[in-house]
């Protein structure tokens, strides 16, 4: 296809797609001429796989290009993948000074809770500093978790991450990569480890989403039942 049906189908603006073949984040098509390129399958899903991350992920270019890399990067493990792609995804957020008391103390009850449920987490991951800072907010507004508690959260979502994540291990009679599963957004069209590594990323930006939403809606629903 030429760039005008890849826009049409991708929905993706021809000046954003030119955009995205300078910057180096959309592989060049197959020149017919001069002024012409073809482009195929590969390049629709990749510019699916963009779009959700900048649209839905809100990743900046920087942190695409690093997605990307490993993505196309045939020797990166799932793991691998998962992590660059969680990093990248964020949030980019400050550390308060460490002499403020909330925060050592939401920092340790996060480091207790990774601890007692056995969660192998670096660090440095962006995910244990959103969580220690949402604690600190809600020790510093008097609140606490609703419901069950933190613990209860935190086993809903390990169940959860566990089929989730045991959709992408590799299918013994296929090449390596992870195979489509809830996890994914959809199947890939070809079985090539790019496109399955892309169709699990993209079923990465787009489950979060879907989990804010459900839960949303399923308080919605409790708060009909019990309040209205």
């Amino acid at each position: 296809m030429l760039m005008g049906e890849l826009s049409r189908r991708s929905d993706v603006p021809v000046a954003t797609i030119k955009y995205y073949l300078r910057e180096g984040l959309l592989p060049a098509g197959v020149a017919t001429s001069a002024t012409r390129a073809e482009y195929g399958q590969a390049h629709l899903r990749r510019l699916q796989l963009i779009r959700a991350l900048v649209d839905i992920g809100e990743v900046p270019v920087a942190a695409l290009r690093k997605i990307l890399a490993v993505v196309d990067d045939q020797d990166a493990s799932v793991h691998q993948m998962l992590g660059t792609v969680e990093y990248q995804l964020g949030p980019r957020l400050a550390v308060p000074d460490g002499d403020d008391p909330d925060w050592q103390a939401a920092s340790q009850e996060v480091d207790d809770l990774i601890a007692d449920m056995g969660w192998t987490v670096t660090p440095f991951a962006p995910a244990r500093t959103l969580l220690a800072l949402t604690l600190a907010a809600l020790r510093r507004s008097g609140s606490a978790p609703p419901g069950a508690g933190l613990r209860a959260y935190a086993e809903a979502m390990a169940g959860l991450a566990a089929t989730e994540v045991a959709s992408l291990a590799p299918d013994r009679d296929s090449a390596p990569g992870p195979r489509a599963g809830p996890a994914s957004a959809r199947a890939p069209e070809t079985g090539s480890r790019v496109a399955l590594a892309e169709s699990a990323v993209l079923g990465m930006v787009l489950y979060e989403r879907v989990i804010v939403a459900l839960r949303r809606l399923a308080q919605e629903d409790a708060s009909a039942r019990l309040f209205g």
